[in-house]
This record gives structure tokens, sequence and C-alpha cells, in this order.
């Protein structure tokens, strides 16, 4: 082989793995935080779910606000339908209007539906993600129900692509099992940087790009959540380290 063909052959396979997975027209949204974004390249696609584990049990309540500005960033101005199992509001709380607008988002946008079964759930879910109008739904079951399993999220998954809505799958009391998800993060809450005068900070996070099926790990990333801005932007940086990954299994947990 030439040195020219070697060249062009070169070329070909880093524009190959530049595109892997990326269908045409797929349109895709951004954190806002630079370091992430390069990692993600042209970013987190619409019409897909990404899936979001807490660190640890502490850590549900900052899984559940980094999907919500997940799904705010997806949605953009469209309204947001959160489908809740009901037992969460025992196990953690309900959702709070004036919370709400503390993190950026009118609660006069979200659609609450508080399913008591599983199963109702993902029905419900997969309801909305047929919905074209709206800009995303976030999707929070308690712990690792049996209806949940590989089946469940492809229904999902394949509802989000024929419509475009972007699902969040919040999974707190489980642990990351296979799935449809076309990212799974692992988030756990860090400190917020005080303004002046001692203020409270914006809400933090620690995050790690756990498993992407079309691009790379990465993290663990510090960012924190800028609600006048609707987006997130870096913090510290713990690592940056990227790898690429497999695409027909979860890659193992990043240290």
């Amino acid at each position: 082989m030439s040195v020219a063909s070697e060249k062009l052959a070169a070329l070909r396979r880093e524009l190959e793995a530049a595109t892997a997975g990326l269908a045409p027209g797929v349109s895709h949204f951004s954190t806002g935080a630079p370091a992430v974004d390069g990692a993600l390249g042209r970013g987190l696609a619409r019409g897909a779910m990404h899936e979001i584990h807490p660190q640890a049990c502490g850590d549900a309540t900052a899984a559940a606000a980094f999907g919500l500005a997940l799904a705010l960033r997806a949605a953009e101005a469209r309204p947001i339908v959160w489908v809740r199992q009901s037992v969460i509001d025992i196990e953690m709380g309900g959702l709070n209007g004036e919370g709400l607008r503390e993190f950026g988002l009118d609660p006069g946008r979200v659609i609450l539906i508080r399913p008591h079964a599983a199963a109702d759930v993902l029905r419900a879910a997969e309801e909305a993600a047929r919905c074209e109008p709206l800009g995303a739904v976030v999707i929070e079951p308690w712990g690792a129900p049996k209806v949940l399993d590989l089946t469940a999220t492809r229904r999902l998954a394949l509802a989000a692509e024929r419509s475009g809505v972007t699902l969040v799958m919040v999974r707190s009391g489980a642990t990351p099992t296979p799935s449809a998800a076309l990212t799974r993060w692992e988030i756990s809450a860090a400190p917020s940087a005080p303004l002046e005068a001692d203020a409270p900070g914006g809400p933090a996070f620690a995050i790690t790009l756990a498993r992407a099926r079309r691009g790379a790990a990465g993290g663990p990333w510090r960012v924190e959540w800028d609600r006048d801005g609707q987006g997130f932007r870096d913090r510290e940086a713990v690592s940056r380290s990227l790898a690429a990954l497999p695409s027909d299994r979860p890659l193992p947990k990043i240290a």
C-alpha cells in the first residue's frame, strides 16, 4: 500500500470513529459544561433514552435533579412530563413547586403523573413518549421492579426514537442492569461554591458517564447548575479520562 493510500485509509477510520452510530438528522443537545460537552462530541441525542443512577443511596435527590436538568436542556421551551412512582414521595419527599422554580423550571410546564405500580409508570411513560409536542419525559420508578426489564426499556427507547421526545430515566434504589438507554450516568452531590456574603451557591454534582452506546465514557467531572442560564458550568474537574466503549456490554465502573 502506498503512503497516500495508507493516509486515506487512516482518515476513513478516523471519520468512521467520529461518526459511529450517529444517524443523520438526529438532533442533539449539550449540557453547557465545556469539559463534558468536549467528551460528548455532538452532545446527547434527543429522541433517545438516557439513564441516571445515584452513586450512593444518599445521592438519590441529586440524581433526580441532574435528570431534570437534562430534561430541561432537551425540552427547551416545550412541556415536560414527569412520571414518578408514588412511593418515592414517601421515601424521598414530594416535588415542590417553589423548589422547581428555584431550579429554573416554571411548574406550569410540568405535567406530573404519580402511578402507584411500576407497570403503570412504564405504561404512562410510553404513552407520553409517543406525544411529539412534548419536550422530554422524566421517568422515575422506585427500585428494580421485574417489569422494568430489557424488553420494557426497548419499548420506551423505540417510542422515543419515533416521536423525537427525549426520555430521562432516574433509577433510585436500583443497581445498573442491561437496558436500551443510549447513555448511563452516575451522579453524586458535590459541595456548592458559596456566593458573596456566604450565600448558598447553585446545585453542584459529581458526574460520570459510565456507559454510552455511541461514543466514549468519561469523567468524573464536577459541574454546577446555572438556573438562569439553564445549563451546567464546569467546576474543578476530578478527572477527564476517556475510553472507547464496547457497544454490546456495560462498561465497568470507573474509579
